[in-house]
């Protein structure tokens, strides 16, 4: 989930570009409240749209350093702020748009090439983060920080090094967009309303994530006890494999088609977005710092099972798993620490 790198300090700044919702001009006295996107690129953009179609937000604000792209970006959702809830949208390539920002969503970041992972876009992306995060922390204290950009596990760790917010003010998308096409893939076996499959992607957000098999479940019932019109167990061995494989691989798929993965990755970080926003205390696989609740798994970000409402990050769940999903979830934080350790975290 990562668009173009951006130097924030590269270019000066120029006036930002306001396009307000039909209450008319802002009222200082009325105070909406507003997330912060740093990255105007396929990401960026798209979260800004769909947070502001599905309501999510009141205020969405873009930050990026290339100014016509940001701008432009405003004005074209910002034409069609008659046909959505009330809101207002703002560009700018001067980061202090993001002041007082309740939530700031961190999505620039570099590219990810076809065939290329996501642990090997790391050292450009901590270099990018490293310049801009304090600033923002500066500018924005109490902001929920959201890191979005890839390796986003890595990356979440980095942010917590370098800023000494709690992990409940810092923590990473994780897993909620490869938990989502988890939960798709099996309801078009079952035939089920993807809305009625439970199911979560767990570890990292990449290529050693674990889909936790043992707690799925369809409507109530355990997904490896659902049947089939046979009789038979549909969820085999093979099918869990080949979804599995299919999830891991979805984003290599969608870059190598498109270039880039952005109407999904805007959808399931809005869901993020509102849950903070409306304090819904809702369970999300967001990726946190995990500090010893699963035996052998600690010091190191990765996605599980969090409650997250208005303060941010908030307790972890430790959801039932199979021996085998627990050595894998050890390998998978594992593979995020000795990455963080190369990059000096």
């Amino acid at each position: 989930m990562s668009d173009q790198p951006h130097d924030p300090t590269s270019a000066p700044a120029s006036p930002s570009v306001s396009f307000l919702g039909d209450d008319g001009l802002e009222n200082p006295s009325r105070r909406y409240s507003t997330v912060a996107i740093v990255g105007a690129g396929s990401v960026g953009s798209t979260l800004a749209y769909t947070a502001l179609v599905r309501g999510a937000a009141r205020r969405v604000v873009l930050y990026d350093v290339n100014a016509p792209k940001v701008k432009a970006e405003a004005a074209d959702i910002g034409h069609g702020i008659e046909f959505i809830p009330q809101a207002t949208i703002e560009g700018s390539d001067d980061i202090e748009i993001c002041r007082d920002a309740d939530i700031v969503v961190f999505t620039a970041g570099a590219k990810q090439d076809p065939g290329q992972s996501r642990m090997e876009l790391a050292s450009k992306t901590v270099g990018l983060v490293k310049k801009v995060l304090p600033t923002l922390v500066e500018i924005a204290p109490h902001a929920i920080q959201i890191m979005v950009t890839n390796p986003v596990d890595v990356v979440t760790y980095a942010a917590q090094k370098l800023t000494g917010l709690p992990p409940s003010q810092v923590f990473g998308s994780g897993t909620v967009l490869d938990s989502s096409r988890l939960r798709f893939q099996i309801s078009r076996e079952c035939g089920v309303a993807v809305q009625n499959v439970h199911a979560y992607i767990l570890g990292e957000h990449g290529d050693s994530e674990v889909p936790m098999w043992s707690s799925a479940s369809i409507a109530g019932v355990p997904l490896l006890e659902w049947l089939g019109a046979d009789g038979e167990p549909v969820f085999t061995d093979e099918l869990r494999r080949r979804i599995g494989h299919d999830v891991v691989h979805a984003a290599y798929s969608i870059i190598e088609g498109k270039g880039a993965t952005n109407y999904a990755v805007g959808l399931s970080v809005t869901r993020i977005i509102e849950a903070v926003l409306r304090n819904e205390h809702r369970v999300l696989p967001i990726s946190t710092q995990v500090a010893g609740e699963l035996a052998g798994v600690g010091d190191v970000c990765l996605s599980m099972p969090t409650v997250v409402d208005r303060a941010g990050a908030g307790a972890r769940l430790a959801i039932p798993m199979s021996a085998q999903e627990l050595n894998l979830l050890r390998s998978s934080a594992e593979h995020i620490r000795q990455a963080a350790r190369q990059l000096g975290f």
